[in-house]
């Protein structure tokens, strides 16, 4: 059949004048211009079909994998082998009497289908991958690092059968002649290999996911985890920045993750504010009588007056003498009221540690400590709960008779001159 149709188009050209040498050399070029013009027909019709029956059907149904499949391209790639394929096996009909353009043109035919495959099962991974991540366990144990993986094991090979046809080598001799390159391609995929260490170390020991809140200040990261690649750690900081973290740096150095914080069902509130020492006293009993008036204190205030009166009894306790026996401070009953302020407080998890301490006094004054955990986890929401809690902490003091340490500033120099 080849051969007929090579004659009738060898026949008309002789007719129309050209010697059999031209007419051969014509026939070819003609050929092959059909066969570019077939592919081309076939590509167009390929993808029009292909693509819309594709696309009608996704639309119908209601799953979210055929869409995603759709997004990236996996069919329209496909369609380009058509062409190709058919390229490949019709070409020898034009350049059966070239051998050297038949084995190029192949050569390259074959080297485009590679391609072409190579990218399909690329867009083919992504999708999986897109797939994967609409399932809540993508969120702890996320694949993109291991489809890397596939995809560089993938293109390296394709790379090589690549190669193999440019040489005229089989791809094996070559696979046989890397083992003597081992340890450069250890040196060139270096990074690679510790990131798929530091990928599956993450993953096996739980140790960052997805949405995770983690704080790594050698990367001056501070933020939510975005993504977790073969290579890279990509955090969003609250100033809406973007750090990148080497994923292997992930296990090599510390970092904190506030997942806990986040399950937890609290998020920690721990602030000092530093007493002036010097208004730090015994109570008298018109103190006590005004303290009981502070309803949360009413009840703490006659129980313990009652304990230390008996103790002091107990011990025939002088009390003409103030630091004979055991009384009650301005500073422990702020420390009490402070307790069930807190306890009562509807931001506040009264399931979790609540503490009011003291530090350690210093040069600056006695820090009274509050150590407690506000329900309200966002960052904003959290700041506002902290800041009521203190501006009712230092608007509450002087009731106490207490003040705030504070340096002397320009004014208080002013007046003290005056």
């Amino acid at each position: 059949m080849e051969g007929s149709i090579g004659d009738i188009i060898i026949g008309w050209l002789e007719q129309a004048g050209l010697a059999t040498q031209y007419a051969i050399w014509a026939k070819n070029l003609i050929i092959f211009f059909l066969i570019i013009l077939l592919a081309i027909i076939v590509d167009k019709l390929t993808k029009q079909i292909l693509l819309s029956v594709i696309g009608r059907f996704t639309r119908k149904t209601e799953t979210q994998w055929d869409d995603m499949l759709l997004d990236r391209k996996v069919f329209h790639r496909i369609s380009h082998l058509a062409p190709a394929v058919l390229i490949y096996y019709l070409i020898p009909i034009a350049l059966e009497s070239v051998p050297f353009w038949l084995a190029l043109l192949q050569g390259a035919t074959k080297i485009y289908i590679i391609v072409i495959l190579l990218l399909s099962i690329d867009s083919l991974l992504s999708a999986i991958n897109d797939i994967y991540n609409t399932y809540e366990i993508s969120r702890t144990k996320p694949i993109k690092g291991y489809i890397q993986v596939v995809k560089i094991v993938m293109y390296s090979f394709g790379a090589i059968i690549i190669i193999s046809i440019l040489i005229g080598k089989s791809p094996f001799t070559l696979l046989a002649g890397l083992g003597a390159l081992t340890a450069v391609i250890m040196l060139i995929f270096k990074d690679t290999i510790l990131g798929l260490v530091g990928s599956v170390q993450l993953s096996a020991n739980d140790m960052v996911n997805v949405g995770d809140w983690i704080s790594m200040p050698d990367f001056k990261a501070d933020g939510i985890v975005q993504e977790i690649t073969l290579a890279t750690v990509k955090v969003q900081n609250w100033d809406k920045t973007i750090s990148t973290i080497p994923t292997y740096s992930m296990i090599t150095r510390s970092f904190q993750n506030w997942r806990g914080m986040q399950e937890s069902g609290g998020r920690r509130i721990m602030r000092s504010v530093k007493i002036d020492q010097n208004t730090i006293h015994f109570l008298t009993k018109e103190e006590l009588e005004k303290f009981k008036r502070i309803q949360i204190l009413g009840d703490f205030i006659e129980k313990k007056q009652q304990q230390l009166e008996a103790y002091n009894q107990k011990h025939n306790i002088d009390n003409t003498v103030l630091v004979n026996g055991r009384r009650q401070t301005n500073i422990g009953i702020l420390r009490a009221y402070l307790m069930e302020y807190l306890k009562r407080h509807p931001k506040i998890n009264e399931d979790m540690l609540i503490l009011v301490r003291q530090l350690e006094p210093g040069e600056t004054g006695l820090p009274l400590q509050i150590y407690c955990f506000s329900r309200d986890q966002a960052w904003a929401d959290y700041e506002v709960v902290q800041a009521d809690i203190f501006d009712h902490l230092l608007a509450t003091l002087h009731e106490f008779g207490l003040k705030v340490f504070q340096n002397p500033t320009g004014h208080d120099l002013r007046s003290l001159k005056k």
